[in-house]
Order: structure tokens, then C-alpha cells, then sequence
């Protein structure tokens, strides 16, 4: 629901706390009264205004090329030469283009809205927007209207006037033959003020441009919401996240423990798992040394050699001895480069021609470490 407030005609001039005014709302019946009287009234109520058309200038600007819609500013530079003031101090609104790409525009004094808008403001109402009443008039068709001590002319009219009944006598044979006339002084048109208030998507609000409501307050609301919204989610999905994590490692260690009781049944206590699998895998690899070095020299020296290892023996002191049988002279000493290169400590002696080919024995010294 929304209450609309009227500044009469004849209380602009003085706008003070006895300058009178009308009010209501969509549901509500209309009230006269002083602009104190409203104020107290209407306290901590959004308020729809509606100036007199007298404050005003209404006009169209010429057709206008491209889809957007130009900026007031330019349009202002448009229209200059129909307007008597100076540019800065004008405030323009922008309405609805027609078909053919003409914009209509509400002109009023910067200083005549500024010092309206502060009179209310001191009067204790809250304006959210600000329109004229000839202007709200339906668009579906022409209107000659009596409201507030003068006719108003609007609607399909290529114009927005308000005239005394002598001005309206001189204009009156320039007026559409379709104008539907409205008076409010008359018994069978009450409730004149439900005109003004109706829907009209044409009417143009005065609040534009620099006289556009701030938001900042809001925006900085949302963002502060939208802030604190993204950090509880944050917070939320890492201590989730933290939990299932936690969970996770449970599972394993539990997992782990069982493999380790079952790899080592005779360590039945368990302090640190990690330190005492180290221990026990370190003596492990202590305790294979010697096979470990048998298979270096297995995959790095004698492997792919063509040399046969017809045995192994192996001693604490000495390391390693493999008994080699090689096709030739030659083959052994290939044998021996590759010893050299691997960079194990092997040396290989004891060469001698047999029924089956060279026989030599091959020793990988310190073969424990």
C-alpha cells in the first residue's frame, strides 16, 4: 500500500509548516491539512509526492537516432533552445519514448526541488519519489481535469498544461473532441485523487539523476551480509571438511595398527607406530645387505653380459666370490669394464682356458654393506 501526498498550487510558494497539503493512501480517504499536520501524521512512512505542474516544464524532444536511451545531459543540449534557464540550473527527467524515438521531459528548478525536498524533510516525511500531477493523468486517452483550483490537461495530449478556466476558454478549440473531462467540484466525480495514484507506467519520476535516492547504506548492508554469509560457509565447509579429514586418519592408523600387528605379531605394545616400524624395517634391511649387493652385481655387472655364474659363495671377511664361466678372453673383460663402471667394488681374477670355455672367479668386496 502507498500514501501519496499532494503539494497544492497554492502552498509551494511558502513552503512552511502551515503550507497546506492532501494526502492518503490506496485504501484511505483523503485529507486536507497543513505540512505539520501531515508530517506528525505520516512519521517514519515512505511517502509518494506529487508537485503541481505549475513548478514544471513539459516537452518532447525531437526523433532520436540508436536504441539507447541518451543521458539527460545530452538530451539537455537537445532541447537547449526551448528552455529559458540556465542548463545547470535545470534538473531534467527522463520518461518512455513513443514509437517514433521521442523522449518526454520533466524540466524544474534544481534549487525549486532541492528546497522542497528539505521542507519535507524537516516536516518529518520520508519521500521516496517524486511525480506532477498532470502528468499522472491515464495515457489511454485525453484528459482535461479540475483539481486543486485549476484545470489540468494530460494524458494522450502532446503536452502537460495546468490553465485557469479563462486560459482553458482560449485553448479550448485546440483540444482533441475526445478530451474526457473530470471535476472534482462536481457530485458525480468523487475520489478524483484515486486518478493521480493509479498505476501509470508512463509518469516520470522526478527522482533521477543526482536526485536519485543514495543506496549507499543498503549496498554496504548487503555487502556486509554478504560478507558474513561467505565466511560462516567457509568456516562451515572447513570444519567439515576438518571432521571427515580427522575421520579419515582414524581409519587408516586403525588400518595401519592391524597391518603392523599382523607383519610383527610379537610386538604386542605399541607406543609409536611410525618410530618402531623404521626400527624394525632398518634391522630388516640390515639383515638382507648381502643379498641386496649379490643383486647389484647380478643386474648391473653380470646381467646381460653373456658370462655364466656357475656359483656363490658367500664370506663375512671376504665379501661375496662368484665362479664365472665366459665364452672368451674377451668377454671377460667386458665383464671387467662394467665392473668398473657400475661403481661397485668387485675385481675379478683367477682367469684360465678350460675344455668349456674361461673360467675366472669374480669377488664383490665388503659385499655386506
Amino acid at each position: 500500500m502507498s500514501t501519496w501526498l499532494y503539494l497544492t498550487p497554492e502552498g509551494f510558494n511558502d513552503l512552511d509548516g502551515i503550507c497546506p497539503v492532501r494526502y492518503w493512501s490506496d485504501e484511505g480517504s483523503e485529507r486536507s491539512c497543513p505540512l505539520s499536520e501531515a508530517g506528525n501524521a505520516l512519521s517514519g512512512v515512505g511517502v509518494q509526492l506529487i508537485l503541481p505542474m505549475e513548478l514544471c516544464s513539459w516537452l518532447r524532444s525531437e526523433p532520436w537516432p540508436g536504441r539507447r536511451t541518451p543521458r539527460a545531459q545530452v538530451l539537455a543540449y537537445a532541447v537547449e533552445e526551448q528552455l529559458s534557464e540556465d542548463l545547470d540550473q535545470l534538473h531534467l527527467a527522463i520518461g518512455k519514448p513513443d514509437r517514433e524515438r521521442r523522449f518526454p521531459l520533466l524540466i524544474i528548478s534544481k534549487p525549486t526541488l532541492l528546497g522542497i525536498l528539505d521542507a519535507f524533510q524537516r516536516a518529518g516525511i520520508q519521500v521516496i519519489d517524486v511525480w506532477v500531477d498532470a502528468d499522472r493523468l491515464p495515457t489511454d486517452r485525453p484528459y482535461g481535469v479540475w483539481w486543486s483550483g485549476r484545470w489540468m490537461l494530460g494524458g494522450s495530449i502532446e503536452g502537460r498544461l495546468a490553465l485557469s478556466e479563462q486560459a482553458l476558454d482560449v485553448m479550448r478549440h485546440r483540444l482533441p473532441i475526445d478530451i474526457r473531462w473530470r471535476d472534482e467540484r462536481s457530485d458525480d466525480c468523487p475520489g478524483l485523487s484515486a486518478l493521480l495514484s493509479a498505476s501509470n507506467r508512463d509518469s516520470i519520476n522526478l527522482m533521477q539523476g543526482e536526485f536519485r535516492p543514495s543506496r549507499q547504506g543498503w549496498l554496504w548492508g548487503r555487502l556486509l551480509l554478504a560478507m558474513m554469509g561467505g565466511f560462516l560457509l567457509s568456516w562451515g565447509f572447513s570444519l567439515a571438511r576438518a571432521q571427515h579429514l580427522e575421520s579419515l586418519a582414524g581409519q587408516l592408523y586403525e588400518q595401519s595398527l592391524q597391518r603392523f600387528h599382523s607383519l610383527y605379531p610379537d610386538q604386542t605394545r605399541v607406543v609409536d607406530l611410525s618410530a618402531q616400524l623404521k626400527a624394525l624395517q632398518g634391522n630388516a634391511a640390515e639383515e638382507r645387505g648381502p643379498m641386496s649387493a649379490l643383486l647389484q652385481v647380478a643386474e648391473q655387472v653380470v646381467g646381460g653380459s653373456g658370462v655364466q655364474v656357475q656359483r656363490a659363495e658367500f664370506s663375512a671377511t671376504e665379501g661375496w666370490t662368484l665362479s664365472l664361466n665366459a665364452g672368451s678372453f674377451d668377454a671377460l673383460e667386458r665383464l671387467q669394464e662394467r665392473g668398473v663402471e657400475s661403481g661397485l667394488p668387485v675385481r675379478l681374477e683367477g682367469a684360465s682356458k678350460s675344455r668349456d670355455g674361461v673360467k675366472a672367479l669374480l669377488t664383490l668386496q665388503g659385499g655386506a654393506k
